[in-house]
């Protein structure tokens, strides 16, 4: 018995020192006070795709929740007239090609003939003032040509920016005019948007940095939380609320409107914070062992890293110890 003694001792000393070792004694912390508010994806501009001229709507190539590229073209609105115009001013051409050969032909033949001596100034003075008149008479009717082609092809509606199309509010064979709306969208660059009440206005700056929960109606776990960045506050409160807009990545593929848990700072408060694996869960409650031994309920609140907060259960000075 001798023998033994001596080493039971010395393993009871290092259990004791090892249990020493993993305890924690409960001091009040000062934590930041995260809530958790809804906040909605939106887009920071929405913009329309008018119609630059009056007609009918013959091609419409996008629906709503499309994909659309800057310069896209989503739909095409044509003017029976404009064909009739067309024909018009191609006869016009015409004839003032014609009045302008003849015109051209005048001028060499009095030039020839006031060379020669058989001719006046004064008939080539009229003959040169007739080509001019001829000239201009061309211009004019190939610019009014020029014209027709172009508002044609103002008839197709490009998309002014890329981004995803909201919604259309025309369908195939409307009668529409100029300037108005075929489709709305919204651009890509999303951004979530919180309206917070005003109690919160001075606890929140632009750079601030905000946790964001999956799109699940549950929680998510830590690992999937991302972060964001405050953009803008705006200052202005309405309704007793002011508006914020937080930048995140990765948000293409929400709804527009859709709406997402954020978690943001709202001030600091003083609480307890222990390790997160001193706490077990037992028969749905959790427990945390105190030195003595002996094993009391609490309520957690909030996990911050690798601790989490105590609400309840626990005072000042307690000793908890790792089970």
């Amino acid at each position: 018995m001798r023998f033994f003694y001596p080493f039971f001792v010395v393993l009871l000393v290092s259990s004791a020192a090892l249990a020493a070792g993993q305890e924690v004694t409960v001091h009040k912390e000062m934590i930041n006070d995260r809530k958790a508010v809804v906040a909605t994806i939106e887009s920071v501009r929405e913009v329309q795709a008018r119609a630059r001229i009056n007609g009918t709507l013959s091609l419409l190539s996008v629906k709503e929740g499309d994909h659309v590229e800057a310069g896209a073209k989503i739909a095409v609105v044509g003017d029976p007239k404009l064909a009739i115009k067309g024909q018009g001013s191609e006869a016009r051409i015409q004839s003032a090609q014609s009045s302008f050969d003849k015109a051209r032909i005048d001028l060499s033949r009095a030039q020839s003939l006031r060379e020669s001596g058989y001719g006046t100034q004064a008939k080539l003075d009229e003959a040169r003032n007739n080509f001019q008149i001829a000239e201009q008479n061309l211009q004019a009717a190939r610019s009014e040509k020029q014209e027709i082609v172009q508002q044609a092809t103002e008839g197709a509606v490009l998309a002014p920016s890329s981004g995803r199309v909201l919604s259309v509010p025309v369908s195939m064979g409307s009668v529409v005019m100029a300037g108005e709306t075929i489709a709305t969208l919204s651009q890509e660059n999303y951004i979530l948007r919180l309206e917070l009440p005003e109690s919160h206005a001075r606890f929140i700056k632009a750079g601030d940095s905000v946790e964001i929960d999956g799109r699940s109606a549950q929680p998510s776990e830590a690992q999937n939380i991302r972060y964001g960045k405050v953009r803008l506050v705006y200052p202005e409160i309405k309704n007793g609320r002011i508006i914020v807009d937080i930048e995140a990545s990765e948000l293409g593929d929400y709804f527009v409107g859709e709406r997402t848990r954020v978690y943001i700072n709202a001030g600091q408060r003083e609480g307890f914070l222990i390790p997160t694996d001193y706490i077990v869960r037992k028969a749905g409650i959790d427990r945390v062992t105190l030195s003595s031994g002996q094993e009391i309920a609490v309520q957690v609140g909030q996990r911050l890293g690798d601790k989490t907060e105590i609400l309840s259960g626990l005072r000042e000075n307690d000793v908890v110890v790792k089970p």
